[in-house]
């Protein structure tokens, strides 16, 4: 998978994040085993996808085949690991969360309109 892949694919997994932000409720007890075992499956292939993305993303920028700051790929992993977490937990308040969503998805547009450029 390539980074443009990778990239699209991590966009759509935001905007299942989102929804699953927006529609579901809390969890009744944070420290079920059970609870914490589904959350673990599901956002594990997301973050292996995100470390590689990071990598790949950091790499393109070094080459110049990408016009985005490599502090912008850093902190848009770190904002996305978190988004993870309150998608599930929904331990923090509704503008947090669309601060962050924004942020990871302006990096993430701003990657793919110049990276297609310059392939």
């Amino acid at each position: 998978m390539n980074l443009i892949e990778k990239t699209k694919k991590l966009n759509y997994d935001l905007e299942t994040l989102r929804h699953r932000f927006e529609n579901s409720e809390a969890p009744s007890d944070r420290k079920d085993r059970t609870f914490f075992n589904m959350v673990k499956e599901k956002t594990s292939p997301i973050y292996d996808l995100l470390e590689s993305w990071e990598a790949d993303a950091l790499a393109a920028v070094k080459e110049r085949k990408a016009a985005v700051h490599p502090n912008q790929i850093q902190s848009t992993r770190e904002n996305m690991e978190l988004l993870l977490m309150h998608s599930f937990y929904l331990d923090v308040r509704r503008k947090r969360y669309i601060e962050l969503y924004t942020s990871i998805r302006y990096v993430f547009d701003l990657l793919l309109d110049t990276i297609t450029e310059k392939y």
